[in-house]
């Protein structure tokens, strides 16, 4: 099984989408929050899931349409671990910032 570990700027990213939800009046926001975690965990099993990207990285695809999200991760086979490096709306036009 592989670790999981979440690097800091994911907390911004969850911040960030649970704004969106308020504006929108979305119910029950923090179950979409706990819907995406779970969605990260069967990374645990099966890092290699999400789709490639650029630079050794993957993108695993959450949901769909205004349930749908993106986590941008690294899978490090040595250490045997999963690094999420963030998480998107499907809907954003793209990733935000410099991603190591």
């Amino acid at each position: 099984m592989s670790r999981i570990e979440l690097a800091a700027e994911v907390a911004d990213d969850f911040d960030r989408i649970l704004v969106h939800l308020a504006q929108y009046q979305v119910e029950n926001p923090g179950a979409r929050i706990r819907e995406i975690i779970e969605a990260i965990n069967v990374l645990v099993h099966s890092p290699m899931l999400g789709r490639p990207t650029n630079n050794d990285k993957r993108e695993l695809v959450i949901g769909h349409r205004s349930h749908g999200y993106v986590a941008l991760y690294r899978y490090i086979v040595e250490v045997d671990t999963v690094f999420v490096l963030a998480v998107r709306s499907q809907q954003e036009a793209g990733w935000q910032g410099d991603m190591p």
